[in-house]
C-alpha cells in the first residue's frame, strides 16, 4: 500500500522579480499593435492579444507547487502543454521563450538567450466558458452527454498511477482541508461544522478504504484532470473541450478517474444543476461501465466540496475589499453545508420503468434520475444502450434482427441485472429502463431488489397504440430501433398481467414525471 503522505506547509522562499518581463508582454508593440488583456490567477498571468493566449507561471512557491526558478518554470509549460493537448490540441500550441537580446531588452521569442518561459495558447471566445454559460442560463442540457463521454474518453486513455490515489490519497486530501479549516478558516467557517464534517470523512473514508485500495490496485488511479470544474470547459466547434489541467502537482492530478469526475459532478450540483450533473454522471457510467464507483460517489463529493470551502476561506483572508471578503466567507460557508450533505445518507432503491417503445419510459427515467436518491441522483440503466454496448456499436448505431434476438435479449436483461445489484448494493438509486413485456423479467428486477434489500418501484407506462406508433415514427436520433411495426407486434403480444403501478403516458413529460414521482414516494414513504 502507497504510504500516507502528511500535508505540506507552505514555505516562504525568495522568488525572481518578474516585473520586466510582465511589462514587455503588456506592451502592445510586441503583440504586433494588438490590445492586450491581463488575466490573473494566484499562480498565473495571462495575457490576451489577438488570437493569442500567453500564460507566464508566477515565480511562486506555495505548499502544493513551486515554480520559484526559471528552470521549474520551463518544466511545467512543457508538462503543461504535453499533458493538455491531450484533451485540446487545438488551443495548446506549444512553449516559447522571452530572451535577454544582445542590447539588454527583452522580447518575445527573440534570438538571444531564454530568461523566462510561456504556455502559447490558441485564444478562445471567453463567452463560452462552462461557467459563463451557466451563469446566464445556457448552458444546455443536451451538452453533458457529449461532455460526459468527453470526460470518459479521458479517463480511459490517461496513463495509470497507482503509485497515487487509493486510501493514502483520499487521507492526504482530507488531512489537507482539515489543515486548511484551522488554518485559514477563522473568521469564515465555524469550527465544530468544520471539526465534524472531517471526522464524519475519516469515518467514510474507513469504510470505502478497501474499495478505494482494490481500485488504485485494478488501474482506476490515473493521471486525471485534477480540477475539472465548469470553468475549465469551453464550448468550441459545438463541442465541450477540457484544458488547464493539473501539470504542476502529481497528488491533485493523480487521483481515482471517479473523484476526477466528482468535482464537476459537485460543481453542477451546487449550482443548482441537478439534471445536468446527472446527465453527465449516466453518460460517463455508460461510456465505462464503471458502476462499481458510485459506492465512493458521497465521500468524493464531500470532499470536493471542503477543498472549495478551504480554498474559499483562504480566498477571503487574502483580500482587502471588505464586501468582497465577506462574499468570499459566505461562499465558503455554503461549500461547507454542502459538503455535509454530500456525505448525509439516502436510503437506495430500484426503480423498474416498464412499457411498449414509443411510451416515453427513457424520457421518464431522465427526468425522474436527479430526484432520487443521493446526489447527482439515480444511475440509469436503459436497456438500448446496453444492447449497443453489448455488441460494440455507438449507441445511435442501427442494429438488424440478429441483435434481437432471444438470446441477445437474455444478454442484456442480465447485464442490466448485473449492474442494478452493483449499483443498490453500494447504497446509490437505480433506474433500469426496459420493455419489461415478460414476466420473468419484472420478476428479475424485483429478485435484485428484494436481493439488495432496497425498496423497490415498478411503474408500467401505458398509452394508445396509435400515440406509441407516433412517437416512435418522429423520434429523433436515438438508441432504441424500434418503429410501428415493433409497436404492433409487442401491443399484439401482450404483457401478461402486469402488477406495477399504472402510469398514464399520453400526458405530457412534464406530467407523467409528476405522477412517477409521487407514485415512487407513496411507496418508499416510512
Amino acid at each position: 500500500m502507497n504510504a500516507p503522505r502528511a500535508p505540506r506547509r507552505a514555505a516562504p522562499v525568495d522568488v525572481d522579480d518578474q516585473r520586466p518581463v510582465i511589462d514587455v508582454l503588456m506592451a502592445p508593440a510586441t503583440h504586433g499593435g494588438a490590445h492586450v488583456e491581463r488575466i490573473d490567477t494566484h499562480s498565473a498571468i495571462v495575457f490576451l492579444a489577438g488570437g493569442r493566449a500567453l500564460k507566464l507561471k508566477r515565480a511562486v512557491h506555495f505548499d502544493y507547487v513551486d515554480f520559484s526558478t526559471p528552470a521549474l518554470r520551463k518544466a511545467a509549460c512543457e508538462a503543461e502543454i504535453r499533458i493538455n493537448r491531450r484533451t485540446a490540441p487545438g488551443i495548446y500550441r506549444g512553449v516559447v521563450p522571452v530572451t535577454r537580446e544582445p542590447n539588454g531588452s527583452l522580447a518575445l521569442d527573440g534570438r538571444g538567450q531564454p530568461v523566462e518561459w510561456l504556455v502559447d495558447m490558441a485564444r478562445f471566445d471567453q463567452e463560452g466558458l462552462f461557467d459563463r454559460l451557466a451563469a446566464r442560463g445556457s448552458l444546455g442540457l443536451d451538452l453533458m452527454a457529449l461532455l460526459g463521454r468527453a470526460i470518459a474518453a479521458l479517463h480511459t486513455e490517461a496513463e495509470v498511477r497507482s503509485d497515487h490515489g487509493g486510501r493514502a490519497g483520499m487521507a492526504w486530501v482530507i488531512d489537507g482541508n482539515a489543515m486548511g479549516f484551522e488554518q485559514q478558516g477563522k473568521g469564515a467557517l465555524d469550527h465544530a461544522r468544520a471539526a465534524a464534517l472531517t471526522t464524519a470523512a475519516r469515518a467514510a473514508l474507513a469504510t470505502a478504504a478497501p474499495l478505494l485500495e482494490q481500485r488504485r490496485r485494478a488501474g482506476f488511479v490515473r493521471q486525471c484532470h485534477g480540477d475539472l470544474h465548469l470553468r475549465n470547459i469551453v464550448l468550441i466547434d459545438g463541442r465541450p473541450t477540457l484544458f488547464d489541467a493539473i501539470e504542476f502537482n502529481d497528488e491533485i492530478a493523480c487521483v481515482d478517474v471517479a473523484y476526477d469526475l466528482a468535482f464537476l459532478l459537485m460543481d453542477l450540483w451546487r449550482r443548482d444543476l441537478p439534471a445536468h450533473a446527472n446527465a453527465v454522471l449516466n453518460a460517463w457510467l455508460l461510456a465505462t461501465h464503471d458502476v462499481e464507483s458510485l459506492g465512493l460517489l458521497p465521500l468524493f463529493l464531500s470532499c470536493r466540496a471542503a477543498v472549495r470551502a478551504k480554498t474559499s476561506a483562504t480566498a477571503a483572508g487574502l483580500q482587502r475589499d471588505a464586501a468582497r471578503r465577506g462574499e468570499l466567507r459566505a461562499l465558503a460557508r455554503r461549500y461547507l453545508t454542502l459538503a455535509h450533505q454530500m456525505l448525509t445518507p439516502a436510503p437506495p432503491l430500484v426503480v423498474a420503468i416498464g412499457g411498449f417503445s414509443g411510451s416515453g419510459k427513457s424520457t421518464l427515467a431522465r427526468a425522474l434520475a436527479p430526484r432520487l436518491g443521493r446526489p447527482p441522483g439515480a444511475a440509469l440503466l436503459r436497456s438500448d444502450e446496453v444492447r449497443k454496448s453489448l455488441c460494440g456499436v455507438d449507441a445511435l448505431q442501427p442494429l438488424g434482427p440478429e441483435a434481437y434476438t432471444p438470446a441477445m435479449t437474455l444478454r442484456v436483461y442480465r447485464r442490466l441485472m448485473e449492474c442494478a445489484t452493483t449499483a443498490a448494493r453500494s447504497g446509490h438509486a437505480v433506474i433500469v429502463d426496459a420493455v419489461f413485456a415478460q414476466p420473468s423479467d419484472r420478476a428479475a428486477v424485483e429478485s435484485v431488489a428484494a436481493q439488495c434489500d432496497v425498496p423497490f418501484v415498478g411503474l408500467w407506462l401505458e398509452a394508445p397504440t396509435g400515440v406509441l406508433a407516433e412517437r416512435t415514427e418522429r423520434r429523433g436520433p436515438d438508441a432504441s430501433d424500434a418503429d410501428r411495426s415493433i409497436v404492433e407486434q409487442q401491443v399484439e403480444r401482450g404483457a401478461g398481467g402486469v402488477r406495477w403501478r399504472a402510469v398514464d403516458a399520453s400526458r405530457t413529460p412534464d406530467e407523467v414525471c409528476d405522477r412517477a414521482y409521487a407514485a415512487v414516494r407513496r411507496a418508499t414513504a416510512p
